[in-house]
């Protein structure tokens, strides 16, 4: 008799908490592990705490899974640069686009700049491929300056002709795009196509409560009980797209996750020359594809494609962003078709010149250049522009003075390049190389096969555009590396995740 009235006690006990929990409403209410204070109730002060599922998939994007890997050079160095020395780094999980950008894709860019920034048409103008790169002295290739942006026949095709510096404004354009959906997705706002100039949406001007658009329904406010937008911290926006750094397109490239000896541990059967297996860049034994080529590059001298009847690659130029299998991550053309930019400023010399203390493994990057919102004298966020966006201003060297983290605004020559440093390149006197030249990636369909390992990189200015290269785009991962379905970084199974639930 005494059980059952503790079982009936501790029964009306519980049913009182979560019924205390549930009060204020609009959401799942708990407390703070560190005072008992309650979150999502407006009796404690409305602090929020919101249930996050895990990062949104967000359009084109592959989950790279991060993790250590030997980047550089993995063949002969046959022409001696030294440029790509091996040295081990670690990669932080990361989104990848699955293909190149397409023409469509870009042109679905300038299309809407075009007729929403109709006061300011150089917009536009500027945003356009340079079509003249197809133009050679000795070649038949004005065809291809008038139809290959344009045609549809090239719809799928990767673009090409544009700047480092072109795809830096895509990247801005694509991630305001993505999170207007998501918001008109969640019912907060309502579709505005109509929309011109600064009244357009951009993702910082809405977090900063310069943009107000057509509001459908706000998500709750439990401080007030009424409504609010959304904010950062509610998960419901994206982080940044953006290029690659030179590290992840280079680990996402390899894929070296499909030479796993088994599910159980973490070692690699062996280093990959190209993003297959293999040192031939052949379709290998017992397989339909037999003897086709795996990308799409120049095979010898005047050799773009095969003999006719029997086109090996089918490209006599770039093909389709979805040509040929992809690699162990779902990548499409990580080798070929066309050489990609990458985030990083390049130095040649960036893996021998530091000192391993200093020469960072988690995340390497060379192209940090720090920057902070523009505010007035009273510290508010001074007015968006023209076309919609926040203004940031770049920091000096004697903002940063003081930190132990690092006491430079610009570091993008650090340690290579700098004055009284241990390099100068002197650009135009005895190099090419200062702090526009950009990283490109992969080799394209005018290279031979050298150029297709991952590991093997070249220099473009950032002003510069080129018919051999294009982009894709990445984002960063935020929380578990192991994706949405991980805790710690451990992924689990459906009994585990049962055993778990019973642990707890």
């Amino acid at each position: 008799m005494l059980k059952n009235i503790s079982y009936f006690i501790v029964a009306i006990a519980m049913v009182s908490l979560t019924s205390s929990c549930k009060r204020g409403g609009g959401g799942s209410s708990a407390s703070d592990d560190y005072t008992g204070w309650q979150y999502n109730d407006q009796e404690w002060g409305g602090y929020e705490k919101r249930e996050y599922e895990g990062q949104i998939d967000a359009p084109n994007l592959v989950l790279i899974e991060g993790g250590t890997f030997t980047m550089g050079t993995t063949d002969q160095d046959v022409i001696y640069e030294w440029n790509s020395i091996p040295r081990r780094v670690t990669v932080s999980s990361f989104y990848m686009d699955e293909t190149e950008v397409s023409n469509a894709g870009w042109r679905l860019y300038t299309d809407w700049l075009k007729r929403t920034y109709i006061s300011y048409p150089m917009v536009s103008r500027q945003a356009l491929p340079d079509s003249l790169v197809w133009r050679e002295e000795l070649a038949a290739n004005e065809p291809f300056v008038e139809t290959y942006f344009r045609h549809p026949a090239y719809d799928d095709y990767p673009v090409v002709g544009v700047s480092w510096e072109q795809t830096q404004d895509y990247c801005i354009w694509r991630t305001d795009r993505v999170n207007e959906m998501l918001l008109i997705k969640k019912g907060i706002l309502n579709p505005s196509p109509d929309a011109k100039d600064s009244d357009v949406f951009s993702t910082q001007t809405y977090l900063a409560g310069q943009y107000q658009g057509n509001v459908r329904k706000n998500v709750k406010d439990f401080a007030t009980g009424g409504e609010r937008p959304v904010t950062f911290s509610d998960g419901i926006l994206v982080p940044s797209y953006r290029l690659p750094t030179e590290a992840e397109w280079e680990y996402a490239a390899l894929g070296l996750q499909g030479n796993r000896t088994s599910e159980e541990d973490e070692l690699i059967s062996d280093r990959k020359i190209y993003p297959w297996n293999g040192t031939s860049a052949r379709y290998q034994k017992r397989n339909k594809n037999q003897g086709d080529f795996l990308a799409n590059f120049k095979r010898s001298r005047g050799d773009y494609m095969g003999a006719a009847g029997n086109l090996n690659d089918n490209a006599h130029i770039t093909a389709p962003v979805r040509s040929n299998w992809p690699n162990d991550y779902g990548l499409y053309n990580m080798a070929g078709n066309v050489n990609e930019w990458v985030e990083d400023v390049y130095r040649p010399l960036t893996s021998t010149t530091l000192r391993d203390s200093e020469n960072h493994d988690l995340n390497s990057f060379r192209g940090n250049r720090y920057r902070e919102l523009l505010t007035d004298e009273d510290g508010n966020l001074v007015e968006k522009d023209s076309l919609g966006r926040l203004k940031y201003r770049y920091l000096d060297d004697d903002e940063v003075t003081g930190r132990e983290n690092y006491n430079r605004a610009n570091v993008t020559s650090y340690k290579d390049g700098d004055d009284d440093e241990l390099i100068s390149y002197e650009y135009g006197v005895h190099s090419l190389v200062n702090d526009e030249t950009r990283v490109i990636k992969g080799g394209s369909w005018a290279d031979r096969l050298y150029w297709l390992s991952p590991g093997t990189r070249r220099f473009k200015s950032q002003d510069k555009s080129d018919k051999t290269i294009g982009f894709r785009c990445a984002m960063t991962r935020v929380g578990s590396p192991g994706g949405n379905n991980s805790i710690g970084g451990q992924q689990f199974s459906e009994s585990s995740k049962k055993k778990k639930r019973r642990y707890k």
